[in-house]
């Protein structure tokens, strides 16, 4: 398997960085680009060293390196994910601005019809941002909130992240374990 990953400027980098490690202890290949606002946030929210996460990746490439494989859509690879994926981002995924590396990737995902998962991560949602998050699922994105599930129980920070990874990982396709699983109530109904 062979997956894309953008890291854009939005606060939530322990996602990314978690999926990058499930990634790479899965053996799929994979191209990443990081924009220069995400290196920062990185910084910010996390104790992990750029270099440390452009090692998890096969291939690392500059936000404006439009020579990239990935960049057309006669290479062959099987998805791309945003994550986290900023407003603007969004926004230029949702009209279809390829003005960087990462917009220009999602919208050969989004022409070629592979799958393309976008995890925004804001709050509050402005009606703007509502209707960036339609008009990308309309073209055929997967929007996937980073919104923390309960149900597994968690009992770190960690294990929130897992919850939302596991999710990106079963719409990659790619089997895991990161999650427990909703397996709904059981009740006996008495008659």
């Amino acid at each position: 398997m062979e997956i894309v990953v953008g890291i854009s400027g939005a606060s939530g980098a322990a996602y990314a960085v978690r999926l990058l490690q499930v990634l790479r202890e899965r053996g799929i290949i994979i191209h990443l680009i990081i924009t220069d606002s995400a290196t920062r946030i990185i910084e910010i929210e996390t104790d992990y060293q750029p270099k440390y996460i452009q090692d998890l990746a096969d291939y690392v490439y500059s936000p404006r390196d439009f020579t990239a494989p990935f960049a057309s859509g006669s290479h062959l690879y099987d998805g791309m994910v945003v994550i986290p994926c900023s407003m603007g981002t969004l926004s230029a995924i949702a009209c279809g601005s390829s003005d960087t590396l990462i917009t220009r990737a999602a919208d050969v995902c989004l022409k070629e019809k592979r799958r393309l998962i976008i995890v925004p991560r804001e709050t509050p949602l402005g009606l703007v941002q509502l209707r960036n998050m339609v008009a990308a699922a309309e073209a055929g994105a997967v929007v996937l909130p980073a919104c923390p599930a309960f149900y597994s129980r968690p009992s770190s920070l960690d294990d929130l992240v897992d919850v939302l990874v596991g999710r990106v990982l079963d719409l990659l396709g790619v089997k895991n374990d990161l999650y427990r699983r909703w397996q709904g109530t059981l009740e006996r109904k008495c008659l």
